[in-house]
């Protein structure tokens, strides 16, 4: 999906939007292991989801189905400006 920003056609794909669908479906279906954070590149968070989920047998895994549903119901340009430029790690 692009956008019109200030006269200037923007490739949200082009700037981490195409990872919006992995991270999603990785998420809700492999949240415990962390590895939607690995995908769009938050290591230390992704070894803490990790970590945690190891711990407590998985039951981390709800963490991961909320990060899912939230990444796949924003728009791409809401997810790279959230996930891509700003860094928000958690939810």
């Amino acid at each position: 999906m692009q956008s019109v920003n200030a006269g200037a056609m923007t490739d949200w794909k082009a700037m981490g939007a195409d990872k919006k669908v992995t991270a999603g479906i990785c998420a809700i279906l492999l949240g415990w292991l962390g590895v939607h954070k690995f995908i769009l590149g938050y290591s230390t968070e992704g070894v803490i989801q990790l970590i945690l989920g190891v711990l407590t047998c998985g039951l981390t895994n709800i963490i991961g189905i909320i990060e899912g549903v939230i990444y796949l119901t924003k728009s791409d340009e809401e997810f790279v400006r959230t996930y891509i430029q700003n860094k928000k790690g958690w939810f």
